[in-house]
């Protein structure tokens, strides 16, 4: 079996990204991998209240800057260099897959919700990296809190 040599973890900074960020560790503290890790932000649009349009660039800089921090710190744990660290605008699945194309990575590791249903159906990220995807993908299943 070929081993992995370059990864790119999908983090949608909620406390649960920490699950990953821990399996990750598990898995690959003693293996020399590379790793990448990203965020995606789904842009804000110019909205529209009535007649009078209203610029949200300064909320979406906000939204960048807070989740560059909260990247970083996640990153810093698997002491993955700031040049590795990507936030970027568009949508997930689409964006993770795009990534793990140009930068030649062999795994995506995402959480799992373990979601089914409708819930599946209408929005599950990790499903929608797997289809599509260049390389193998690993859902993290988050333990949810009961």
């Amino acid at each position: 079996m070929a081993t992995y040599s370059h990864l790119l973890i999908g983090l949608d900074l909620s406390p649960e990204s920490q699950q990953v960020v821990d399996r990750v560790k598990q898995l690959f503290a003693d293996r020399d991998v590379k790793i990448s890790i990203c965020h995606i932000l789904e842009p804000l649009a110019f909205t529209y209240g009535g007649d009078i349009p209203v610029d949200l660039s300064d909320v979406q800089v906000q939204l960048e800057d807070q989740a560059r921090t909260r990247l970083a710190a996640l990153a810093e744990q698997l002491a993955i260099p700031e040049e590795d660290q990507h936030i970027v605008l568009g949508q997930p699945a689409n964006e993770m897959r795009r990534m793990a194309k140009e930068e030649d990575v062999d795994l995506i590791i995402v959480g799992s919700h373990g979601r089914h249903g409708l819930a599946l159906i209408f929005g599950s990220t990790s499903n929608s990296v797997l289809h599509g995807a260049p390389c193998d993908v690993l859902a993290v299943r988050i333990a949810e809190d009961d």
